[in-house]
């Protein structure tokens, strides 16, 4: 009995967490209009509504973190 409940715990935990995958890139294209950024690979990453496009420039080389299950970008920083 124990060993279930704890196999489930587990399983619970493991589904709650957020998946996040990083890319790093040069930002190509900003487009306030759709609140999105192209980097250099051709991709499109989709900010969140409350994002602050007129920071983000052309150029700029960057690290973004999307959330694996909204598709949106959870952060943008700077590539040292």
């Amino acid at each position: 009995m124990k060993k279930t409940l704890a196999t489930a715990a587990a399983l619970l935990a493991l589904l709650s967490t957020a998946y996040a995958a990083t890319v790093q890139g040069t930002i190509q294209a900003v487009d306030p209009e759709t609140k999105s950024i192209t980097l250099d690979d051709g991709k499109i990453y989709q900010l969140p509504p409350e994002a602050a496009v007129d920071q983000l420039s052309v150029g700029a080389n960057v690290v973004v973190t999307v959330d694996d299950t909204t598709g949106l970008v959870t952060s943008i920083e700077s590539a040292a």
